[in-house]
């Protein structure tokens, strides 16, 4: 057990408009279950890099830890061979018999390591992976992400092995995974940087809270102020009132002013100057005390879809359905039957593999026209007369370019699509970059916004939260259930699933 000290952090990219780190200070115990939790861009696997000595920066970071990293970079020479071949490259002294016995709390049997990793399913992949990550002695690891593009199942095996482990910071984005495997949370708020114990939902509690009382304690700071301006102002006017009356005055109308007044009126009017300035140190005081109250207050906006309105109420019809490639021995699925009505929320669920995505695509072709996939069908997958989808995939690699050339090539209203972007929590500055530097939060962010500001009777998106932050979650869920359009979506994080679905078709 040994600590991992940060003192006066500061690091930021060449050419960058902004520091991702500036004097950042905390401590963390290597003994720990971390959860790293902050909005997308924010600089989690920045720090990562800064821990393993990637970047240059300013400051300290003392620790006499041994960091590993996930995921393992895998080349593609790499990726032809089997994992047994090239573990020894990703991990030194890595040995096959530890990474069999991980592999084993992973419901994994030690055959994938000797197929070639390029054939193993995305969640085989991860499981090798993660062996290879815990088969050492002493590292501290830091775990980016490990549950991205995995099916449920894949996801509760991970799940259940990580829990049985210590000795991590965990980057994360899904609620269920952070509650069931972290004892304390290392926070990227927006001005600062926390350590605090507990799992997600209990750090949350406590944000919630502590944001509310932020809240409460900025409204009574701004009644204050403003009642302090208000008396300040009565009695500055008084003071000036009350001195202009020192010189010249009706001695029909003030018979009983001479002018050894005078004095008094100076006297009095110096006092109410006096009373002015005491007033003016108390909202100096209050302006003080309310200052950084709101500092890491994390407010979403209120998205805004425009649907479409279908005369049908039937908008997809399968019946019956199946997909086989041309090329291939058995189906991809049969005998699959289901509707999408006018506002129905359906969420696809099976394994990696099981033709979620394939399905997609066939509704996609039909709807849009365009290529053809190299597939044979059986039974019936129909779309009404006219529909308009509106698309978000799970492929943001091919993002390139700037965002006006982007706008311009998918025909999106420029103003609005920014608009959106600075809603889910874009900085300005980050609209000047080419979209192939955002990360991938920020990648997954531009896809669905472009999808909310396309006008469509049936919105369909293919695992639309890989990489994107827990904020950004709440803030699309929060739009789902107002605007209630008709949505077929594949997701895997549970608890997004379970609160936006009216309906789960399950592939077998």
């Amino acid at each position: 057990m040994s600590r991992i000290d940060v003192r006066g952090l500061t690091f930021y990219y060449d050419g960058s408009f902004d520091h991702i780190f500036e004097d950042v200070s905390f401590s963390i115990d290597t003994d720990w279950k971390l959860g790293f939790i902050g909005r997308n861009g924010k600089g989690k696997t920045t720090f990562f890099k800064l821990l393993l000595g990637k970047y240059p920066y300013r400051g300290s970071i003392d620790t006499d830890a041994v960091f590993d990293y996930f995921p393992y970079p895998v080349t593609e020479r790499q990726s032809k061979l089997s994992a047994a071949e090239f573990m020894e490259e990703l991990k030194a002294g890595c040995e096959a018999w530890r990474v069999i016995c991980e592999l084993s709390q992973l419901n994994e049997s030690a055959q994938i390591l000797y197929r070639p990793f390029q054939t193993l399913s995305p969640g085989e992949r991860t499981k090798v992976l993660l062996a290879i990550l815990f088969s050492g002695e002493n590292d501290f690891l830091l775990i980016d992400e490990p549950t991205n593009h995995l099916d449920q199942e894949a996801r509760e095996i991970v799940k259940a092995y990580l829990a049985t482990k210590k000795g991590f910071i965990l980057v994360s984005h899904d609620r269920d995974l952070l509650d069931a495997c972290i004892d304390h949370c290392l926070v990227l708020n927006r001005k600062s940087i926390e350590v605090q114990g507990g799992n997600f939902s209990s750090w949350w509690e406590n944000k919630r809270r502590k944001d509310q009382f932020a809240l409460a304690e900025n409204e009574k700071h701004q009644k204050e102020i403003k009642k302090l301006r208000q008396a300040a102002r009565r009695a500055a006017c008084w003071a000036d009132k009350n001195e202009q009356t020192k010189i010249g005055f009706d001695p029909i109308k003030e018979p009983d002013r001479c002018k050894g007044t005078r004095p008094y009126i100076g006297a009095k009017t110096k006092k109410m100057q006096s009373r002015v300035k005491q007033m003016e140190k108390r909202i100096s005081r209050e302006i003080e005390e309310q200052e950084g109250l709101l500092q890491d207050l994390e407010t979403t906006v209120d998205l805004k879809l425009v649907k479409l309105t279908h005369h049908k109420g039937r908008l997809v019809e399968i019946k019956d359905y199946g997909l086989k490639y041309a090329d291939a021995h058995s189906p991809v699925f049969s005998d699959m039957s289901f509707t999408v009505q006018k506002g129905d929320r359906i969420a696809l669920c099976g394994k990696n593999g099981c033709g979620k995505s394939t399905l997609i695509q066939m509704l996609l072709q039909k709807a849009w026209g365009g290529s053809k996939l190299s597939v044979l069908e059986e039974g019936v997958c129909e779309t009404a007369c006219g529909l308009v989808i509106s698309y978000a995939g799970q492929d943001a690699s091919d993002l390139k370019g700037a965002i006006p050339e982007f706008c311009e090539k998918r025909g999106l209203d420029q103003s609005l699509f920014l608009a959106v972007l600075r809603q889910l929590d874009f900085e300005r500055a980050q609209f000047a970059k080419n979209m192939q530097d955002f990360s991938e939060g920020q990648k997954k962010k531009v896809l669905l916004a472009a999808s909310l500001i396309t006008p469509a009777h049936l919105y369909i998106w293919d695992e639309p939260l890989n990489y994107i932050d827990v904020f950004s979650r709440m803030q699309l869920e929060k739009l789902l259930l107002q605007y209630e359009p008709t949505m077929l979506f594949v997701e895997h994080d549970v608890r997004f699933r379970e609160t936006v679905a009216t309906k789960t078709v399950a592939f077998s």
